[in-house]
């Protein structure tokens, strides 16, 4: 590998993130309880959130605009203000969560940035990544941020050449085969599959991917076996 770049996904690669939005969904379903069972509500809610990913993107304001919206139509437009009222505080006790970082990032990160540009490459509201970037403490390891409305080979092409440098010069490391491994592989990059233990369910793709610039990792310290070789890179600073 001539790697120069490498970039991290953040939610649930670098700190905790799903588990907050599953804890959310059980106080919804428990909050709609008299109109429909949970598996009922769950499944309307993961419908109405796709169906607007193309309107309000990834994250949490949208997911809060998708709780309302669903919480209508399971209740017939029947819930009160209190229940919408109710609903947005869950949206700001989620935007108000602490940072937690998965274990081991920051020595990964430390024992990289004296050898590659590092990046992060997000997908999210912007408000929203950048405060937790802020609030994490990692904002100093990063000589990039990329916050994406998708990751899409078109998205990672767009982001390459920012970097102005070549597909096999960049690899990302994330926890979504669907976002940050296939999209990269497809278009000439490496990546690095960390998976965490809970994914939300439009993240899933049935596939085993075998590919020789595709590695799969059991936790994230494992990223440097990979690429803390004998005589790696020392970091350019030209980069943009």
């Amino acid at each position: 590998m001539n790697l120069k770049v490498i970039a991290f996904d953040a939610d649930d690669t670098l700190w905790v993130n799903e588990p907050y939005f599953q804890a959310t969904e059980e106080r919804f379903c428990s909050l709609l309880e008299n109109f429909s069972p949970q598996h009922t509500i769950s499944k309307e809610l993961f419908k109405v959130e796709v169906d607007n990913l193309p309107l309000y993107g990834y994250g949490i304001k949208g997911y809060i605009l998708s709780m309302i919206e669903a919480a209508l139509s399971i209740s017939e437009k029947n819930i009160s203000v209190d229940v919408v009222e109710t609903i947005l505080q869950y949206g700001k006790d989620m935007l108000n969560q602490p940072i937690e970082l998965l274990n081991e990032v920051e020595h990964v990160l430390s024992s990289l940035k004296d050898h590659y540009r590092l990046v992060v490459a997000t997908k999210g509201d912007l408000l929203d990544q950048e405060r937790k970037l802020k609030k994490s403490g990692l904002a100093h390891y990063f000589h990039h941020i990329e916050i994406m409305s998708d990751k899409k080979e078109d998205d990672y092409i767009k982001l390459i050449k920012h970097l102005d440098i070549n597909p096999d010069e960049f690899m990302m490391i994330g926890n979504s085969l669907k976002s940050d491994v296939m999209p990269v592989i497809n278009i000439g990059g490496h990546a690095v599959h960390v998976p965490y233990h809970t994914t939300w369910a439009h993240e899933h793709v049935e596939t085993v991917l075998t590919h020789e610039n595709f590695k799969q990792a059991d936790k994230i310290s494992e990223v440097l076996e990979f690429v803390l070789e004998s005589g790696s890179p020392k970091v350019s600073k030209s980069g943009s």
